[in-house]
């Protein structure tokens, strides 16, 4: 059911106070003084998978802060009228290549506030932060590129955000700068480099081993070590070719961890492990019961999608014809063969690859360990995988309300704290996301539990997710009735160090 949103205009000196409830969960309002609240929701289901509340309550916002959580009446500028909805902390993704105007209007519909380019990350970091400025609806921010500082090392070339190319470009992932192995003062100017970007704002290490296949597995090592000199986090796309299999991928960089004592996320675990994820899962958790720093985070689809030039196909030459089946030209429901699969690497552009299958995918969605990330294709020059637009949807309503494969509550942790409090120990200022409590940046998704779903298809990989109404970055509405509000651009720049 559409809910309508009320606005009201409230007197003066309202909201001196807020009365406070004692038992759990419960929480009183900072004193407004002789101000209204910018902004009450009234009679949501309050979820903060931090605290646990799960609750009927109103919640007031003012300069951009959640300044109250209470069961008393509060008025407001502004009132959203959320009975029957869930206010949730806004979704924090870890995995967001669509940093651009077009994927972030989607993501913003699909619950996100926070989208972050953590696996391939940005070099230089500065540039791309400051070229995003005033510009965004949704938070943002990103990792150092370890990808690209070797290009620029090697090049010269600034590869800003890696991932992003216009149709009928050839990716810098596709450089030849990525095949070449570098010597050990290389290395060390490497992680000059990376160092540089840490110190520009970079949100830790961004690694696709397997899209760098000359970095040898001493450069890797010696790049944690640069990691756990700054206690930044490693976000890692796991090695491909030469990596002795799918646990010798893992092995390396939980090897890299435990040696170093870097933290490190492993980035979508299901197309990394694919059937072994059972496997490479149970050696997360006994790292992580060791004492390791280790996280990973999956999305719930079945095909993955990446650049067909890049080195990942770099084995591909003599595939059979059923694997070449399996992969679909972007925005066409084209499935490739031996002659076009040679052509379109040669031309270069993206391609889905299908073959994963449900049972496992669902049993990866249902682990509460397991963040959710979309690890979404950018929008700006073509849709490419329905993942950048209806992930966060899909968890909601496919797997939490249809399957009943994990309570809502755990999906939303998965999809809030648990991604704020991978940040938050490189970047402070996170510590305030991810939540719905007092103090709290107003980064909030309000949505309809029964309704909930992602419509983004194959077929159709740019449609708007349904059953969320409205969204809130830092107290600016940003989707308002289940439309993206034009002209608003409440988004910051998440960053190392930051407060």
């Amino acid at each position: 059911m559409m809910k309508q949103t009320l606005v009201k205009v409230c007197v003066f000196a309202v909201l001196a106070t807020f009365v406070a409830c004692n038992s759990p969960g419960n929480f009183s309002a900072n004193s407004l003084g002789e101000g209204a609240a910018d902004l009450v929701i009234l009679g949501g289901r309050v979820m903060d998978p931090e605290t646990g509340l799960d609750a009927m309550r109103n919640v007031s916002v003012a300069g951009g802060k959640i300044v109250g959580v209470t069961e008393a009446t509060v008025t407001g500028r502004d009132t959203i009228d959320a009975s029957g909805l869930v206010v949730a902390p806004g979704f924090i993704d870890l995995h967001a290549h669509g940093q651009d105007s077009v994927s972030a209007r989607l993501q913003a519909q699909d619950g996100v506030t926070t989208g972050l380019e953590m696996e391939i990350g940005v070099y230089p970091v500065a540039e791309w932060i400051a070229s995003r400025e005033g510009q965004a609806i949704i938070n943002y921010g990103a990792t150092v590129s370890h990808a690209g500082a070797r290009v620029k090392l090697l090049t010269g070339i600034d590869a800003g955000h890696p991932i992003t190319a216009r149709p009928g470009e050839q990716s810098a992932l596709a450089s030849e700068a990525v095949y070449e192995e570098l010597a050990d003062d290389q290395i060390l100017e490497l992680n000059g480099l990376i160092n540089q970007g840490l110190n520009e704002g970079g949100l830790g290490i961004g690694f696709g081993i397997t899209y760098t296949p000359g970095a040898s597995r001493t450069e890797i090592y010696r790049a944690f070590q640069q990691a756990a000199s700054r206690n930044a986090p490693a976000y890692v796309h796991l090695r491909g070719l030469n990596s002795g299999g799918t646990l010798g991928a893992f092995q390396e960089v939980i090897s890299n961890a435990v040696s170093t004592g870097a933290a490190v996320h492993i980035v979508h675990m299901n197309s990394s492990a694919d059937e072994m994820a059972r496997t490479t899962l149970e050696m997360i958790r006994g790292a992580r019961e060791s004492g390791i720093d280790i996280t990973t985070e999956a999305y719930p689809y079945t095909a993955g999608s990446t650049r067909i030039e890049s080195a990942l196909f770099d084995a591909w030459d003599d595939e059979t014809e059923e694997a070449y089946g399996r992969l679909q030209w972007s925005g066409t429901t084209e499935r490739l063969n031996g002659e076009s699969y040679r052509r379109y690497r040669e031309q270069g552009g993206w391609v889905v690859i299908h073959g994963r299958s449900e049972e496992t995918n669902e049993w990866i969605v249902a682990q509460p360990d397991v963040m959710v990330a979309s690890d979404g294709i950018p929008y700006l020059y073509e849709a490419v995988h329905p993942r950048g637009a209806g992930t966060f949807a899909r968890i909601l309503g496919h797997y939490v309300r249809d399957r009943s494969v994990l309570s809502l509550m755990d999906a939303l942790a998965k999809m809030t704290i648990h991604p704020a409090k991978r940040v938050e120990g490189f970047a402070p200022m996170m510590t305030r996301k991810g939540r719905v409590q007092v103090g709290a940046d107003a980064d909030l998704t309000l949505f309809d539990a029964g309704t909930i779903i992602d419509r983004a298809t194959y077929a159709d990989p740019d449609a708007s997710s349904e059953g969320i109404y409205h969204v809130l970055v830092e107290g600016v509405s940003v989707v308002r009735d289940g439309d993206v509000v034009p002209g608003v651009y409440p988004g910051r720049p998440i960053m190392s160090g930051a407060s």
